[in-house]
């Protein structure tokens, strides 16, 4: 494709009518009245788990029967949920789509209260119990992964009114997220007499002409600058929020509650973390070095981190040929993995345009198991969109085939659920390679590196950030300009002495949405990365063999932890050596750039 050529002519949108026909559907009052009507049955079973607790196949045949009516009415409540979710993400600028997700989220809070009680009292049983129960009862014993985890939160559990208070004022609490999201789509970012969105801005950021790079970085930090106080705002509120739940549930510190959803300890992410940074000189310092080598400079400004090697334009990708791409990558693992992924070109189920009011970022929304997933992009023909169409795929492709469980064993979480989305990178990356002219691999190999940089380098700095804000706010809340000076000390450590921190950079802290909407989530970003390189490295070594353990590791949800998930494999990740081997090949590519450029 012509580097001239637009991209955004033939985009596909997707059409959500297969959930609901709009704000006014009745289907919409028909699922909330059933998910109602399934909590209150939910609802009359109270007391009978803790009267049931000495006879085994009682107690088993009440658990079946509860747990199930829960996933029935989270089911329900989640099909509308995302309706909402979906359709104010491309429509962030219209208010009757806020206020719809914001009056439901409340609805759905009510709702919900009812079966508070359910895993308090599940909870309130001994070990033993339950393990009676579910050897009494064969529809029990299915269950026995989700019960696992609902079990890991019984050290924090609440009172019931406590806990009911907590769900019914979420929806007061989440509209200072509302606040953060409606803030960044309104962001105009000034290119000459143009405005652009902040996705448009974002990747103006690696346009070959510096002179570009440099005038929108400086638009987006002024952007950014001005919405700061807001952002600011945002972020101490919620984690003051989030200390004082925290407290409550005694959370030894702020990153606990995330570990325990993840189902890992503190230790393998300390671990992890620290082979992280162990190895940021000989990454991300030795690569940005090289990099401002071969640019022709002593060192590299912020805005030229993710630029072309030249300033020749860089190849560009229309949507039917990143189509084959992602499409021939995943039929060469297995052609389940293709025509899985397949099913979503076929039909109206990927957003991928470009448009004022959409939201920026990329995600796959699994719905629920008994529906199918939605992908969201904003592709302008880059590799790196290329990569992040398989990206969301490859999530799409691991939601499509552990759904089979039910939506509450499907649930993956966090440390396994980007180990598919980055191996379909992997996959895409190394046909690009493969078909790529000699003069063509410098720069892809720049833009493996990069990647990597950006999925495990940046966003370990992205969690040591926001690890200090959340222990600074410990003792009060934080100005724009200790924020500020948080940020530029992270990102300085990481990024090394051959990167200048512009000014204006330092309220790039602003934009990164994680910190609001998932506190603690980014480092899933490294652990998946990680995981995936020694997954490939395992595909080289058996390649006959691994389709089917890796598709058996997808298919499996959120049955097993990631020990479980990776033993198969002959994989142990609680080893420190096995995230300093992850970063070792990391440092293996960079060599391999170093070679090329001489």
């Amino acid at each position: 494709m012509n580097a001239q050529t637009p991209v955004s002519e033939a985009l596909p949108q997707w059409r959500l009518d297969d959930l609901y026909g709009g704000r006014d559907d009745p289907r919409i009052e028909a699922d909330l009245a059933a998910a109602q009507a399934a909590n209150d049955a939910l609802a009359a079973l109270e007391g009978q788990f803790l009267e049931a607790r000495a006879k085994p196949a009682a107690l088993g045949a009440l658990l079946d029967k509860g747990i199930s009516l829960y996933e029935q009415a989270v089911n329900l409540m989640w099909s509308v949920g995302a309706y909402a979710s979906l359709s104010s993400s491309v429509a962030r600028d219209d208010p009757a789509w806020a206020k719809f997700e914001s009056d439901l989220r409340a609805r759905s809070a009510v709702i919900g209260a009812k079966s508070l009680f359910f895993t308090l009292e599940l909870n309130a049983l001994d070990d033993g119990e339950i393990a009676a129960a579910l050897a009494a009862d064969k529809g029990a014993a299915r269950w026995t992964p989700w019960l696992r985890r609902v079990r890991l939160a019984k050290p924090h559990e609440l009172s019931h009114e406590a806990e009911t208070m907590i769900v019914e004022r979420s929806p007061g609490v989440a509209g200072w997220s509302r606040l953060y999201d409606e803030t960044l789509s309104r962001l105009a970012v000034k290119d000459g007499r143009r405005t652009l969105t902040l996705p448009e801005a974002l990747n103006r950021l690696s346009d070959p002409d510096e002179t570009v790079r440099k005038a929108i970085a400086k638009s987006l930090a002024a952007a950014l600058e001005g919405a700061a106080p807001v952002m600011g705002l945002v972020m101490n509120t919620l984690a003051f929020e989030k200390q004082v739940e925290d407290r409550w549930r005694h959370y030894e510190y702020p990153a606990a509650a995330r570990h325990m959803s993840n189902d890992v300890d503190r230790a393998a992410v300390d671990a992890m973390e620290a082979a992280v940074v162990e190895a940021y000189p000989a990454i991300s310092h030795r690569y940005y070095a090289l990099k401002a080598r071969v640019m022709g400079k002593k060192t590299l400004n912020q805005w030229d981190r993710n630029a072309p090697l030249t300033a020749a334009a860089p190849r560009r990708y229309g949507w039917d040929e990143a189509k084959g791409i992602v499409l021939e990558s995943f039929e060469a693992l297995a052609p389940k993995f293709a025509d899985t992924a397949r099913g979503f070109f076929a039909q109206p189920w990927i957003d991928a345009q470009p448009r004022a009011g959409k939201q920026s970022g990329a995600y796959s929304h699994p719905v629920t198991a008994d529906r199918h997933p939605y992908v969201f992009l904003n592709y302008m023909g880059e590799r790196r969109d290329v990569l992040t169409l398989a990206h969301e795929l490859g999530h799409a492709v691991h939601q499509t085939l552990a759904s089979p469980l039910g939506t509450l064993l499907a649930d993956t979480p966090l440390t396994l659920a980007e180990t598919a989305s980055i191996f379909g990178e992997g996959l895409v990356f190394e046909r690009l390679l493969d078909q790529a002219a000699p003069a063509d691999r410098r720069a892809l190999l720049a833009g493996k590196i990069e990647d990597g940089i950006n999925t495990v380098v940046r966003q370990i700095a992205f969690h040591r950030f926001e690890t200090q804000f959340h222990d600074a706010r410990l003792s009060g809340e934080l100005s724009v300009d200790h924020i500020n000076a948080l940020w530029l000390q992270v990102m300085g450590e990481s990024l090394g002495p051959a990167v200048k921190l512009n000014p204006g950079y330092e309220y790039y802290w602003a934009y990164i949405s994680h910190f609001v909407h998932a506190p603690f989530y980014v480092y899933a970003y490294a652990f998946g990365d990680l995981l995936v390189e020694a997954l490939m490295e395992a595909r080289r070594a058996k390649p006959e063999g691994f389709a089917p353990l890796y598709e058996a590791l997808l298919a499996a949800g959120g049955t097993k932890t990631h020990v479980e998930a990776l033993a198969p494999f002959g994989l142990d990740p609680r080893d420190k050596a096995f995230w300093a081997a992850g970063c070792a090949r990391l440092e293996r590519l960079v060599d391999e750039f170093e070679a090329l450029v001489g």
